[in-house]
C-alpha cells in the first residue's frame, strides 16, 4: 500500500498541468478501488494461498518486523541451527506463534493477516537447501485449516543466508484491523 501511494503521488506530480494547461479528464487514470469497504481476497481454490488482496482506502494496517524463532538452547554453537532454534519446521512454528502473540497484543488475530513475506535459509540437514516443505507444513497449522480458514497472500523466498547462521526462517506479517 505504501508503494502504491508513493507511485500514485509521483504520477499526480508528473501529470499536474503547467503554464495554465488544463488536465484532460478522459485520459486521467485512477486506481480501481474496491466497491465497498470490505477486504477483497482473490482466491485460488487449488492453492493454500491467495492470488492477491485488495485493501480499501482507510483501513488501519498493522505490520510486524521480520521475526525469527526464539532461542531454544543459548549454549549451543551459533552454527548449530537445529540445537539453538530448531529445524525449519520448528522455527516456522515458533515464529508464527510469536506473530500470533504480537497480533494479540495489538488487538488482532491470525485471521486478520492478509500478507506474509517469508525468508527460508538453507538447512544443513536438508542438503544445504531451504526446506520449503517444512515451511508449508507449518503454515497449514495456522492458516487455511478448520480453526482458521483464512488464506493470505504470501511471498516465500529461498535466500542465501539470514542475519545469523542459526536462523533458518524469518517472517513479516501484514494484518488489517477489523471494523
Amino acid at each position: 500500500m505504501v508503494w502504491l501511494s508513493l507511485i500514485t503521488a509521483c504520477q499526480s506530480k508528473q501529470s499536474a498541468p503547467t503554464n495554465g494547461e488544463t488536465k484532460n479528464k478522459t485520459t486521467e487514470r485512477k486506481p480501481k478501488e474496491p466497491e465497498n469497504l470490505q477486504i477483497k481476497r482473490y482466491d485460488n481454490p487449488t492453492s493454500s494461498i491467495l492470488r492477491g488482496v485488495a485493501i480499501p482506502k482507510g483501513k488501519k494496517t498493522f505490520l510486524t518486523s521480520g521475526l525469527v524463532a526464539p532461542l531454544l538452547d543459548s549454549t549451543a554453537a551459533k552454527t548449530n541451527a537445529h540445537k539453538r532454534r530448531g529445524d525449519t519446521y520448528t522455527q516456522s512454528i515458533h515464529t508464527l506463534q510469536r506473530i500470533e502473540k504480537i497480533l494479540q497484543e495489538a488487538g488482532l488475530e491470525m485471521k486478520d493477516v492478509v500478507y506474509l513475506r517469508v525468508y527460508i535459509a538453507p538447512d544443513a540437514q536438508n542438503s544445504q537447501e531451504p526446506d520449503f516443505d517444512a515451511w508449508f507444513k507449518a503454515y497449514n497449522k495456522f492458516f487455511n485449516n478448520a480453526q482458521n480458514p483464512t488464506k493470505v497472500a504470501r511471498t516465500t523466498l529461498g535466500v542465501y543466508r539470514l542475519a545469523r547462521p542459526d536462523i533458518l526462517v524469518e517472517i513479516e506479517a501484514v494484518a488489517i484491523y477489523p471494523e
